[in-house]
C-alpha cells in the first residue's frame, strides 16, 4: 500500500499513516495500526475518552449550580486518571529498542502511580456501602460513563497481558496499573450512584440465594 502525498497545510495530518502504518515514541520502525501493541495503546486511548464523558457530566453539573458533596472530588480525580492513562499509553507506544529512555511518571508506569490507584480505592471503599453482587450499570450519566471506562480498560489489560506472553513485554506496574485501575473505576461508579442518592441495580431479578 502506498502512502497519498498530502497536498496541503495541516497542523494534525501528514498523510504518512495512510499506509496503515504507525510510528513508536523515540522512532524506530514503523508498526501496523492493528498490531497487537497499537491495539493496547488504542483501547488506553478510547479509556482515556470514556472518562472524557464523566467529566463533561460533571464540568455541566458544577455550572448549573451545586454538585452533591459526595462528587465535588470528582472532577479532579478523573483528569488525575486521565493523565495517568496517557503514561500508559505512552509506555505502550514506546519503541522497544528505547526503552532506556523512558522516565518513570511520564513515559512509563511507575510504582507511586499504583500505589496512588490503592490510596483512592481504600479511601472509596470506606465512604460508601459495597453491593454485595453484581450490579447492572446505568443508575446515573457519571457513573455510567466511569463503567464504560472500567470495561474499556479492562480491554486494554487484555491487550497488555498479550504482548506480556510476547518477545517485548510492558512494564512490571503497567499490569498492575491497569487492573487496580478497573477495580478502583468500579467502586467510583458505585460512590457516583449513591452521591446521587441512588443504589445500583442488582443483577438478580429476585432476592438474593444464600450461600450452603
Amino acid at each position: 500500500m502506498v502512502a497519498r502525498r498530502v497536498s496541503f497545510d495541516s497542523a494534525v495530518t501528514t498523510g504518512r499513516g495512510d499506509d496503515g502504518t504507525t510510528g513508536l515514541l523515540y522512532g524506530g520502525d514503523r508498526i501496523a495500526k492493528d498490531d497487537p501493541r497499537t491495539e493496547a495503546y488504542g483501547a488506553v486511548d478510547e479509556a482515556v475518552a470514556a472518562l472524557g464523558l464523566a467529566r463533561a457530566v460533571l464540568i455541566e453539573w458544577v455550572d448549573a449550580g451545586p454538585i452533591p458533596p459526595g462528587l465535588a472530588d470528582f472532577p479532579g480525580m478523573i483528569v488525575r486518571l486521565q493523565r495517568e492513562l496517557f503514561v500508559v499509553g505512552a509506555e505502550l507506544a514506546t519503541n522497544p529498542a528505547a526503552r532506556d529512555r523512558a522516565e518513570d511518571g511520564r513515559t512509563r508506569v511507575s510504582t507511586a502511580m499504583v500505589e496512588g490507584l490503592d490510596g483512592l480505592l481504600i479511601a472509596t471503599e470506606a465512604a460508601i456501602e459495597m453491593p454485595r453482587e453484581f450490579v447492572v450499570p446505568g443508575e446515573t450519566r457519571v457513573s455510567a460513563a466511569l463503567e464504560l471506562a472500567r470495561t474499556i480498560v479492562r480491554r486494554a489489560e487484555r491487550r497488555a497481558v498479550a504482548l506480556a506472553r510476547s518477545d517485548d513485554p510492558p512494564g512490571a506496574e503497567l499490569l498492575a496499573y491497569l487492573n487496580r485501575l478497573a477495580d478502583l473505576l468500579w467502586v467510583l461508579a458505585r460512590a457516583a450512584e449513591q452521591a446521587e442518592a441512588r443504589s445500583a441495580t442488582p443483577m438478580r431479578t429476585g432476592p438474593r440465594r444464600r450461600r450452603a
